[in-house]
């Protein structure tokens, strides 16, 4: 099938054999010299655009620059990086930022059309699946939100109470956390269940197109109003209205949709009358609303009526007992849809590797992650070499010691529990022997780490012993991560390495006394 190809490259040479090595392939090839024409051209061709070559190394806007602006990981389309000039570290940045691959300055025709095999696989099953997904939670229910943290029970909790009333919520999260689920399952549970679920994302529509899109418009009411418009306030009517991004909306709709929570009456542009409707509402919002009222981006009023039963949803990294239940149902569910002849399990590796990332792009990321390495398998198991992105992200990557220490029991998947299911021992025994233990967890075994303030002679020690310490264990626990450890010590870079310097401290081997 023929896909289009962007290329993105400031070198004229490099576009012209790109632009060979993709037509070589059947496929079509859209040329741009710069970063900025290459943004331009994707934002106006999105939907056609299938993957996007581009070049790391240019001048302007760089290649990481139109990496972000695309949305990196939350990026729909496969980008391949190449690169000419500099390290590692410049492929690890892109990697970060949401590459799919990359690929090595000069490349030749066939590495070039392996990654553009790939990434088209990856892009067609995206296009082939989007709606499946779509519709598939358009039926979701309390027992079909995965969880096994206490801090995800607590959402459930509230959310059934929510279900009950017609109150108005607010969920409230970073991006990715599933506040759309959650929503769903409150409509699910509630008297509106077999009433329309309309969705909006506020952060997407164009400013103009707002009070529209939200209350609709009678034929002839505008230059282009060729014909009548319900909006999803009248298509919501006696069901529920999800309004995700809600920080997003301008102040004078704002006004509006105050009106529509307080009368239940809603301004039709154009009409004569107002016109009852009769929504629940639910928003969401990965911003703090408060600070955005004391910053006179959201009307105080509309707060107010709005935030009746605010339900905080935690980010990944403070629920990862939640992954490997996750990344075990993903395998299981992606497996199902790539028809393989049995499902793909998740090695020992690979678990730890998911549990050990915090995942910043939280659950749509970690989907996401597992979605591209089931579709590019080739075993039987998935291993981290599956996941090059995330293991890239890992100080110390594989060779870290302890790494692997008690994890290979967790290679056998196990059933992927509601939120009723607890974790078993094993599985408790697995998040504590994590790289990266959750510091906002006080958990008991961190008491084995005390560091004494008093010495064998019932004396107080010297500041300087327990600094060194300090900086030792800081060191360790944070796997020589030196901008956390100075951070979460409180001290400026340059002053953590004077001091590993003063008191004789080898940063990769913090337990080691010098002689």
């Amino acid at each position: 099938m023929t896909a289009h190809i962007l290329v993105v490259d400031d070198d004229p040479v490099q576009r012209r054999l790109l632009k060979a090595a993709v037509e070589a392939q059947g496929h079509v090839a859209i040329l741009a010299d710069d970063g900025q024409t290459g943004l331009a051209l994707f934002r106006q061709r999105q939907a056609e655009i299938s993957v996007v070559l581009l070049d790391l190394m240019m001048p302007g806007m760089s290649g990481l620059d139109f990496l972000n602006a695309i949305g990196g990981q939350e990026s729909d389309v496969p980008v391949i990086v190449q690169t000419g000039q500099g390290g590692i570290d410049t492929v690890v940045q892109a990697m970060r930022a949401g590459a799919f691959d990359f690929v090595v300055k000069p490349v030749s025709p066939d590495r070039i059309a392996a990654a553009l095999t790939n990434a088209l696989r990856v892009d067609s099953r995206d296009a082939h699946h989007r709606p499946a997904r779509r519709s598939r939670s358009g039926a979701v229910h309390f027992t079909d939100i995965i969880s096994a943290s206490p801090a995800m029970s607590r959402v459930i909790e509230l959310s059934r109470r929510a279900a009950q009333s017609h109150i108005p919520v607010v969920l409230e999260g970073e991006s990715g956390v599933g506040k759309e689920m959650v929503a769903r399952a409150i409509q699910a549970a509630s008297d509106r269940a077999s009433k329309p679920f309309v969705t909006v994302n506020c952060g997407a529509i164009a400013p103009s197109m707002v009070e529209s899109l939200l209350f609709g418009h009678e034929k002839g009411a505008f230059p282009g109003a060729g014909e009548r418009h319900l909006g999803k306030f009248a298509e919501a009517d006696g069901g529920t209205l999800f309004l995700d991004e809600i920080g997003e909306l301008p102040l004078e709709i704002q006004v509006k949709l105050l009106r529509a929570v307080q009368d239940g009456e809603i301004e039709t542009i154009g009409a004569r009358q107002p016109q009852k409707v009769n929504v629940r509402l639910i928003s969401a919002t990965n911003k703090d609303l408060i600070e955005e009222v004391k910053a006179g981006r959201f009307r105080e009023d509309l707060y107010y009526r709005l935030n009746v039963f605010p339900i905080t949803i935690p980010a990944l990294r403070r629920r990862k007992e939640d992954i490997p239940f996750l990344a075990r149902a993903f395998t299981e569910r992606f497996s199902i849809e790539q028809r393989l002849p049995r499902p793909l399990t998740l090695g020992a590796g690979a678990l730890a590797l998911l549990t050990a990332f915090d995942w910043p792009g939280n659950v749509r990321q970690l989907e996401n992650a597992i979605y591209r390495a089931v579709i590019l398998a080739e075993g039987p198991e998935l291993t981290e070499n599956d996941f090059p992105q995330i293991l890239a992200q890992i100080p110390g990557g594989l060779k870290q010691e302890n790494f692997w220490t008690g994890l290979t029991a967790l290679g056998e998947g196990a059933s992927v529990p509601g939120q009723s299911r607890g974790l078993d021992r094993e599985e408790l025994a697995f998040i504590d022997r994590l790289p990266t233990p959750r510091v906002e967890d006080p958990r008991p075994a961190f008491m084995d780490n005390a560091i004494a303030s008093i010495d064998e002679n019932g004396n107080v020690r010297r500041l300087a012993e327990i600094e060194e310490e300090l900086i030792r264990f800081a060191l360790k626990f944070y796997r020589g991560q030196m901008s956390q450890v100075a951070r979460k010590l409180g001290i400026g870079r340059s002053t953590l390495y004077r001091k590993l310097k003063d008191y004789g401290i080898d940063p990769d081997n913090p337990q080691k006394h010098a002689a």
